[in-house]
């Protein structure tokens, strides 16, 4: 899908230095998956805390061989 996008020429410049990216097009993409990356990982933080669980459990005893 072809886009025309309006962007900070300084931004690109610096993310194609930092990150020895050789196209616009590779930089933005890193830019993009890496967004996408935080933004799972913020969905995930995000249900810290609210799952329950047994706390007799023994996920030791499941190693056993019998």
């Amino acid at each position: 899908m072809a886009t025309n996008l309006q962007l900070d020429d300084k931004l690109i410049e610096k993310a194609l230095k930092l990150g020895k990216h050789k196209t616009k097009k590779a930089a933005v993409t890193q830019a993009l998956l890496e967004y996408i990356e935080h933004l799972e990982q913020q969905k995930i933080l995000s249900i810290f805390g609210t799952v329950d669980y047994e706390h007799r459990y023994d996920y030791k005893k499941q190693r056993k061989i019998t």
